[in-house]
């Protein structure tokens, strides 16, 4: 299992914390320091089964600079969205586990790290 962290992130901060009273097995990934490349993202997008505006932190100053509100959100603009996510760290969604079963979420809940916990046990 793999957790992507901004250690800045209150809700990084919440899961790291859950994962450890759990007693979970976890590798942290400081994503903005270890960036992902374009093949990473899309493989966790698959995982997730989500699109990268899924994930897209749009509230972020370059994602404003960027206009990223503005894209259209379809096939033809998915890898418009994965190199701007690979380009600017800081628009991916945190934080973000891997789990042991091949899948991922989102983890920004407690409810959300325990899923990804029940799935590395299931």
């Amino acid at each position: 299992m793999e957790i992507w962290i901004n250690p800045a992130c209150s809700k990084c901060r919440s899961a790291i914390g859950l994962l450890d009273a759990e007693g979970a097995d976890y590798t942290v990934r400081r994503y903005l320091e270890d960036v992902p490349g374009e093949d990473e993202i899309r493989a966790v997008l698959e995982r997730l089964g989500l699109e990268p505006w899924d994930i897209t932190r749009s509230q972020e100053a370059v994602a404003k600079e960027l206009g990223v509100k503005e894209w259209a959100r379809d096939a033809a603009s998915r890898d418009r969205w994965i190199a701007a996510l690979a380009e600017h760290p800081r628009l991916i969604q945190r934080p973000i586990i891997t789990a042991d079963d091949g899948t991922a979420v989102v983890a920004r809940t407690d409810d959300a790290v325990r899923e990804a916990l029940a799935r590395k046990q299931g």
